[in-house]
Parts: structure tokens; C-alpha cells; sequence
């Protein structure tokens, strides 16, 4: 099971973390105020850490956003109907192979306010993170065992970007949103940025001497 979780994971996590940054870099906005929760609950004294994660309800906003828009896993991993059913309204006979479109549902105007926009804030209401509507890790028994791993470590992984350092577009043009093709969704065009250091970092380097 570990071999799976991080043979499943590494790249699913990568990926999320090129939309989260990407969709950061869009919304100049919301990656301000990213980085003014960390500064604030964090500093520019000691890198982030596990412990953080839970006193940065932002930060964990945008990565529920992220993956609401950009799902790693669109479809999901296939499931296998035990026994007859009924799936919105659609009869499915014991054995069927069963796919469900996780992109679609976070993506359905009935089930979201507009659900094109990226806005973090719409997870401070407890009434948008109800599972039957957000699911980019399935639901159930057969949710992805991973879950708590992919939130710490994404979680780690971004806050560290965002404080760490500054990061700008590198021109005017907005970056390219477009979805590449495969089971993982990447972007159909690589994230190209450019960043530079902010003070926290001669800390680290300093440690790292």
C-alpha cells in the first residue's frame, strides 16, 4: 500500500501543485492574501511546518479550489458495480464498470455558484464542502487512501512556494488554463515563472550551509 500511495501520488501531487501556482499567478489578489495569512501566522523566522497547515484556513481554501476546478484524477479511479443499480436514473447491471466524472460535478451550475470562478472563499461556507458535490478524491470505502497525505503534503509544499518567494507572470498575458489529455490532468502547457527570493531564505540557506 505505501508503494501505491506514492507511486499514485507523486504525480498527482505535482500537478496540483502547477495548477494551484498557476491559477495563483492569475489571481494576484488571492496570492497576497495567501501570503499575508503565512507571514502573519508564520513569519519570516521559521519555515513552515506541519503543525501550520491547520492555522491556515486560506491556504487550505485554495488548495480545496484547486483541486475543485482542476481535479487530478478527472474520472476518478474506475469502480465495479457489485451488485444491479439505479445511477441517476440509469439502470447499471452487477459488474459494470462505472466512471464517474468528478470535472463535471465540480463544474455543475445546479450543484455550484459560479462555478467557473476561482474563489476560495466559497469553502468558508460549511454548505460548499458537502462530499456528494466535491469528491476529487472519491467518496466512501473507496475513497482514495491518500487523502490526508496529498493535503499535508500539498499543503507544505505551496505554503513553502508562497513564502519562501515572490512569484510574477513572465509577461502580461495570463497563463494558459487549457487541460492536456490523460488520466492525470496536466496543463496542455507547461507553467513558465519567474520568481525571486524572499528574506526567509537566507535562513535557509544559512541552515542548510
Amino acid at each position: 500500500m505505501v508503494q501505491v500511495l506514492v507511486l499514485a501520488g507523486t504525480e498527482t501531487v505535482a500537478a496540483t501543485l502547477e495548477w494551484a501556482l498557476s491559477v495563483l499567478l492569475n489571481h494576484p489578489d488571492i496570492l497576497e492574501k495567501a501570503k499575508e495569512e503565512l507571514d502573519s501566522e508564520v513569519g519570516q523566522q521559521t519555515l513552515i511546518d506541519e503543525p501550520h497547515i491547520s492555522n491556515l484556513p486560506y491556504l487550505q481554501n485554495i488548495i480545496s479550489e484547486t483541486l475543485r476546478l482542476y481535479p487530478a484524477a478527472p474520472l476518478l479511479i474506475p469502480h465495479m458495480a457489485s451488485n444491479d443499480c439505479t445511477i441517476g436514473g440509469y439502470n447499471v447491471p452487477s459488474n459494470t464498470i462505472v466512471l464517474i466524472n468528478a470535472w463535471a460535478v465540480h463544474r455543475d451550475p445546479k450543484l455550484w455558484d459560479d462555478p467557473l470562478a476561482f474563489k476560495p472563499e466559497r469553502f468558508e461556507n460549511p454548505g460548499e464542502t458537502e462530499s456528494y458535490k466535491f469528491l476529487p478524491f472519491g467518496l466512501g470505502r473507496r475513497a482514495c487512501p491518500g487523502l490526508s497525505l496529498a493535503h499535508r503534503v500539498i499543503g507544505l509544499a505551496l505554503g513553502s512556494l508562497i513564502q519562501c518567494f515572490e512569484w510574477k507572470r513572465v509577461g502580461n498575458e495570463e497563463i494558459d488554463m487549457t487541460e492536456g489529455h490523460g488520466l492525470t490532468m496536466p496543463k496542455a502547457q507547461p507553467l513558465v515563472a519567474m520568481c525571486r527570493a524572499r528574506p526567509i531564505m537566507n535562513k535557509v540557506l544559512a541552515g542548510a550551509v
